[in-house]
């Protein structure tokens, strides 16, 4: 599974990568990104500050969400034609629609949610926040591929609560590597 924000180079990039790697994957497009260009075309048919526009949003995004997207494209397009818009006011209702059409083949939110996967990004860039720029971005920091990945192990261990079992299983191997594994007679130590 793989999840993007709907770039096109991402896109070719899982593509070309599963097919190298001659696997299956399911592309998801990240939903926040789908739900903004829902919003710009709810500001097409309606005027700043109308509540009605959110009442609209609240349709489509949960219609989309539940599979019917060829249903929400056909009321798109639907609307784009009765609405008496101009070809200003048109533009984002017309971007909105050629955006989902586009994208069409990774918006199974249906099928996606019934998996178990992630269908936004703002966790996965929650955690590399946590995990990676919250300590490989401080002042001064000099880091060189080794030493950053151990030390985003080592937060990933902390912050998953696994540490306690990390570090006796850690002195384990490293008694192992060390001691055992190198003495004929397997000597045990005495304190």
């Amino acid at each position: 599974m793989v999840l993007v924000d709907g770039d096109r180079h991402q896109l070719d990039l899982a593509r070309q990568q599963a097919e190298h790697h001659n696997v299956q994957v399911h592309i998801v497009v990240d939903f926040v990104h789908v739900a903004e260009y829902v919003w710009k075309a709810a500001w097409s048919l309606h005027t700043p500050e109308d509540p009605a526009a959110e009442r609209w949003v609240a349709i489509q995004l949960p219609a989309i969400l539940s599979g019917r997207l060829g249903e929400t494209l056909t009321e798109l397009r639907r609307q784009a034609r009765t609405a008496g818009l101009d070809s200003d006011q048109r533009k984002g209702l017309e971007t909105c629609v050629k955006y989902l059409t586009a994208k069409r083949a990774y918006l199974d939110y249906a099928g996606a949610l019934a998996a178990g996967w992630p269908i936004a990004t703002g966790i996965v860039e929650g955690a590399c926040r946590h995990l990676i720029a919250d300590r490989l971005n401080i002042t001064g920091a000099r880091w060189g591929l080794d030493g950053a990945e151990a030390v985003l192990n080592s937060r990933t261990v902390i912050s998953n609560g696994d540490f306690e079992r990390y570090w006796t299983f850690h002195l384990q191997q490293e008694h192992q590597r060390v001691h055992q594994a190198r003495y004929q007679y397997g000597h045990q130590l005495a304190a």
